[in-house]
């Protein structure tokens, strides 16, 4: 149940007065949530400072000024389009109120004469009269305090006005709790925290550094390292799966991390034949990170852990390698992957590698329907399949596996917290290994994976070459086609990935679709196009014919970010490559460079660089390290925009800022391991107050968890 004291919080805004669903829908997309909290979260990005009140004479022209007037006449226009006219003055002058469109009974009823009222807004000097066009506040005097001050202004939408949003959140402000207090030594209070936020005094107010925010961030940090602690508690106190792991040969390994303890088998045979027949050797990470995966299978502990990989850095291989002793066993495996192209592609190389050894690998995506669906989830029950790959039809209820061993997750950023705990049901001692090819910045890893293991893969294949990445004009397209037919006809295969054009696939869709048309009519059928709003039928077919080599130049937009492996593929051209961040380009980068050829990625702009890009598009220049990289982009463009709606599925800061509040995140960190260290249960004062924090940042479900301590 959620706490009493919180209910005005979750309170649908809807029910606010004045709100209605209509304009409800419109807030609640302005700031994330149907929730009064979700309106409170939502913070001001500027101030309008209405506390200047010069002599009406000396005022500044196109400034915000105050005015305390009485007015004197009303000049209502015979002729509709001309303004009404209300003429107002005070012991400094006369000021003259200019309307548009506004019916003359409503500002007679507003501005009545003979009255005093106090007038803010914009002033504009015509000639010798002192103007202001449609007033931004008017009131009477015993409301001058409301309207003479510092305004936050906020960040709008379509048909939510800045002072409807003012007035609601100030109402919101007016019924908020005062909740118990979770920190243990707070400079203030929650409640204060949150009204100074939306009352700032100065333009500093704004400011990640100020006590405010400060104390906001440490707060929605420590809420969420409170509850990805209580689920990994909750995932990793069963037992793990314990088996005894292959002394792996030393044929294929390479780095100096010790060799495992355990004696060596007959039965991981596989294993080490898998091993040695790989056409390269393992890299220093990969065995480190195997290292520390067999680690975890023998501890008798429940395995948890987040194998982050760069691009391109094979930490595929090393998901199979995880696998193996597991299948061996006898136990099975789960293999998710974020598409259905590269599942299929995975499917495809596990069975090359394991049928001759004796092990079966099926697939199981949204395509397979009917009989052949039937047979695979009755040989998948009665234990014949040992690696089950697939997408996320593999979480269904019907899919019942005999025995699984191990479930690892590709691209797993699309699951949060409460997800990854549901994702283990399918057997609650098998173990789990997340896998991205995103790399995150140690402190936004820490944000979003504090509560699991982590193992890193930087280090590329030694076949794999550095791409080489060039910077140029889009000036003369005609060169640059002439180029494109020259690989064209040496066999090369190349990505041509359309810019981002604004927040809507529709307008990236028709930046594409227009590309295309254009090479497609000096081209033919050499030039494929893929986006998001095709089909996966429809992609998988465009997909396949670029691997084949029947399409030979791929126009795409950034769908094929993840997901999509063409180990022949050795040329990309990024259009528009200062629209995009560093960690987007690295991505898209990564497409290429996947086999042993020479590769290159040429970014191509348009017009005069701001300093932004110049310093992204030398960073890219500069380097292949996706590590590197993803601290570049922290730093150059902040979390909000690196973890932004292109790359969903990460944790979104309410409060919080980085790379600002870096220090902030390290300190509620070591708090959370300190709280359920010395108060498991959160059985104390302070204990019972932080379950009200985890159910206002809407960590409920991690509250049930705490019983299991």
């Amino acid at each position: 149940m959620r706490p009493q004291i919180l209910y005005f919080l979750f309170t649908d805004i809807k029910y606010l007065k004045g709100i209605g669903p209509i304009l409800s829908k419109k807030i609640a997309a302005l700031c994330g949530g149907t929730r009064v909290f979700d309106l409170l979260c939502h913070k001001p990005n500027s101030i309008i400072d209405r506390t200047y009140m010069p002599r009406i004479t000396e005022a500044e022209d196109k400034r915000v000024a105050s005015f305390q007037v009485r007015i004197e006449s009303h000049d209502e226009p015979k002729i509709r389009k001309l303004p009404f006219k209300v003429i107002c003055r005070n012991q400094s002058g006369f000021l003259q109120l200019i309307y548009f469109k506004m019916k003359g009974d409503v500002i007679r009823s507003m501005l009545p004469l003979g009255e005093e009222r106090i007038i803010s807004g914009k002033v504009e000097h015509y000639g010798q009269i002192v103007q202001m066009m449609h007033p931004d506040r008017t009131g009477k005097l015993e409301n001058a305090d409301k309207i003479i001050r510092i305004e936050p202004q906020y960040p709008l939408t379509a048909g939510v006005t800045q002072r409807k949003l003012q007035d609601t959140i100030a109402m919101a402000l007016e019924k908020f709790p005062t909740l118990p207090e979770w920190q243990e030594r707070p400079e203030m209070n929650f409640k204060d925290a949150i009204i100074s936020l939306h009352n700032p005094k100065g333009e500093a107010d704004l400011l990640p550094d100020t006590i405010t925010r400060k104390r906001l961030a440490y707060d929605e940090f420590l809420a969420g390292q409170m509850a990805q602690r209580l689920v990994y508690r909750q995932v990793t106190k069963k037992p793990g799966i314990k088996i005894e792991i292959p002394q792996l040969s030393p044929r294929r390994m390479t780095g100096s991390s010790p060799q495992p303890t355990a004696r060596p088998r007959d039965k991981h045979g596989v294993t080490n034949e898998v091993i040695n027949n790989l056409p390269f050797k393992l890299t220093g990470d990969q065995n480190k990170a195997l290292q520390e995966i067999y680690e975890d299978m023998t501890s008798g502990n429940r395995m948890f852990r987040l194998l982050q990989g760069d691009v391109g850095s094979g930490k595929t291989v090393v998901a199979l390698l995880a696998m193996l002793p597991l299948s061996e066993s006898g136990y099975q495996a789960a293999f998710m992957a974020p598409t259905t192209l590269l599942a299929r592609q995975q499917k495809e190389w596990f069975e090359k590698v394991l049928l001759p050894l004796g092990l079966k690998v099926e697939l199981l995506t949204g395509n397979e329907k009917g009989v052949k669906r039937e047979d695979i989830l009755a040989r998948l029950k009665n234990g014949e399949i040992n690696i089950l790959v697939g997408t996320h039809a593999l979480f269904q209820d019907e899919v019942i596996f005999k025995n699984l061993g191990i479930i690892i997750i590709d691209e797993q950023h699309r699951f949060g917290v409460v997800q990854r705990l549901k994702l283990s049901q399918k057997n609650e001692h098998a173990h789990i290994l997340l896998m991205t090819a995103t790399p995150i910045p140690r402190s936004l890893t820490i944000a979003n994976y504090g509560e699991m293991q982590i193992s890193r893969i930087a280090e590329k294949p030694a076949e794999r070459k550095p791409i080489k990445t060039l910077v140029s004009p889009i000036d003369n397209m005609g060169e640059i086609l002439g180029s494109i037919e020259r690989a064209i006809d040496k066999g090369k295969k190349i990505y041509w990935i359309c810019p981002l054009v604004e927040e809507s696939e529709k307008s990236d869709l028709a930046a594409a679709q227009d590309r295309y048309d254009f090479f497609h009519n000096r081209l033919g059928a050499k030039v494929g196009l893929i986006h998001g709003r095709m089909k996966e039928t429809e992609k998988n077919s465009v997909l396949e014919k670029f691997l084949k080599g029947e399409h030979q130049l791929l126009v795409a937009t950034t769908v094929v970010e993840v997901g999509i492996d063409v180990r022949d593929a050795t040329i990309m051209f990024i259009e528009h490559s200062e629209r995009f961040g560093l960690s987007q380009l690295h991505q898209l980068r990564g497409r290429i460079g996947r086999g042993d050829k020479e590769s290159t990625c040429i970014l191509l702009y348009s017009g005069r660089l701001g300093e932004q890009s110049t310093e992204r598009l030398k960073v890219m220049k500069k380097t292949n390290d996706g590590f590197v990289i993803a601290e570049e982009d922290l730093r150059i463009r902040g979390a909000g925009e690196v973890l932004g709606t292109r790359q969903s599925g990460f944790a979104s800061f309410r409060f919080a800022q980085m790379p600002e509040h870096e220090e902030i995140l390290y300190k509620a960190r070591e708090d959370a391991d300190k709280i359920l260290k010395t108060d498991p249960l959160f059985k104390t004062p302070r204990g019972e107050a932080l379950k009200i924090l985890l159910s206002l940042f809407e960590y409920d479900e991690s509250i049930n968890y705490i019983s299991a301590g």
